[in-house]
């Protein structure tokens, strides 16, 4: 099932990404170039990157140097926009039902996110880093920037989730944040807009890497993810529990007092960590998967201002 349809991107065609806290680029958006013009006087060079207009390469130094650079003017800037999706095994959750049908699925849901951010960047001409990554692997796309490679970016998430959302494939595939946003901070090019979409189900936490990110420049945004069986289990009785991560398993009973303490702990968590980022000036959403992907673009994205 393919994660956008047309009707699903023309929603997205007026939106532009924000960023408050980070010094933008080299080149500007084309959504902000219409409202704050433009100069002619030349600032600086930049390494073509694909999707930029041909029309502003410097001939002469490519001719010298045999690589292709970009002509740059005072006013011009742009954003960098990082897209982040942890998808460890806890995100592949709930599975599919008999139609095969996982619209609350976390990793599908992240992934569509991930696909509106990114194409959103993409038509306001920002350059857009995606990247996956788990305990096993990462995948990356990008940087690019431009419409042209809007269908690129969407056909790169479908695969993915493809091949990562098969049941049974993703056993072991822990979610390690602290380790993945260190590194990512220290190898990324540029500083920028930063989205993570996690659960944040690590057992070793996340502070210390979104501290890393901070530390190097970039403006974070939080997405945290839940299943609504996640939020409000539907559940009762003697079960057995199992960490899809570690396999792990403990014995339960769950009566209307079990799920009230249930219900208590999950509150302190989320505040705990919208403290955190409040503290830390991060914007931070949580998102329940049940809620349509476009309205958490359209409202709680729109109201922290890192869309407009």
């Amino acid at each position: 099932m393919r994660l956008f349809d047309e009707t699903s991107l023309q929603k997205l065609e007026q939106l532009t990404l924000m960023a408050d806290s980070v010094r933008v680029g080299a080149m500007k958006g084309d959504r902000r170039s219409r409202k704050r013009g433009s100069s002619i006087e030349f600032a600086d060079y930049r390494e073509y990157t694909q999707g930029d207009d041909l029309r502003r390469l410097d001939w002469n130094v490519y001719a010298r140097l045999e690589r292709p650079f970009l002509k740059l003017t005072e006013e011009e800037e742009d954003l960098a926009v990082h897209i982040l999706i942890d998808t460890s095994a806890s995100m592949n959750w709930p599975p599919a039902n008999e139609a095969g049908e996982a619209a609350t699925n976390k990793l599908r849901y992240a992934l569509t996110l991930a696909g509106a951010l990114g194409y959103v960047g993409l038509l306001s001409g920002d350059l857009v880093f995606v990247t996956l990554f788990n305990s096993r692997s990462k995948q990356s796309w990008g940087p690019f920037r431009g419409r042209q490679n809007g269908w690129p970016l969407l056909q790169f998430l479908d695969a993915n989730y493809a091949a990562l959302g098969k049941s049974g494939e993703d056993l072991g595939n822990k979610t390690v944040l602290n380790p993945a946003l260190r590194d990512y901070g220290l190898r990324a090019r540029r500083p920028g807009l930063l989205f993570l979409l996690s659960d944040l189900l690590a057992p070793d936490g996340f502070r210390e890497g979104l501290s890393a990110i901070q530390s190097r420049g970039y403006e974070v945004s939080l997405l945290h993810l839940h299943s609504p069986d996640e939020l409000a289990p539907e559940l009762s009785g003697d079960i057995q529990l199992i960490d899809v991560e570690t396999q792990d398993s403990a014995e339960v009973t769950l009566d209307p007092l079990a799920l009230e303490d249930y219900a208590l702990l999950l509150e302190a968590w989320h505040h705990e960590i919208e403290t955190f980022c409040r503290q830390r000036g991060i914007h931070y959403t949580p998102v329940n998967t049940d809620t349509p992907w476009e309205k958490i673009i359209t409202q709680p994205l729109r109201e922290q201002g890192v869309i407009l």
